[in-house]
């Protein structure tokens, strides 16, 4: 297993808690359809909301180009296959968190409603 990957599970599952505490309900991790994968999907105050979570060692990369148009594009992709699959008729909003994981910090940023893409 690469360092890469496991920095990024390790900041799945901060995000997980993260949104834990803050009463979301997840539903689903690693919902994966043809080449798409949604990290995590949770649902609060009757929406759904689908996470993209992005886990860095240090702050210089900017967060406006750790996600292009291709991967927003397999996100909706994933994101409407999970609707359909699962029958789901909610509110639904796509979110990105950032984690900062530093030696002995670690920083986390929540952006709602971070695209549109009904």
């Amino acid at each position: 297993m690469s360092e890469s990957y496991k920095l990024g599970k390790e900041g799945e599952q901060i995000a997980v808690s993260f949104l834990k505490k803050k009463n979301y309900k997840i539903l689903d991790l690693n919902f994966r359809f043809q080449k798409a994968e949604i990290d995590i999907v949770a649902e609060v105050k009757n929406t759904l909301v689908i996470v993209e979570v992005k886990t860095r060692t240090s702050d210089y990369t900017p967060i406006e180009s750790s996600i292009n148009d291709k991967k927003l594009k397999l996100i909706t992709l994933a994101a409407n296959e999970y609707l359909i699959r699962n029958k789901i008729n909610l509110e639904t909003r796509f979110d990105i968190i950032y984690i900062i994981k530093k030696i002995n910090t670690t920083d986390i940023k929540h952006i709602k409603n971070a695209f549109v893409a009904f």
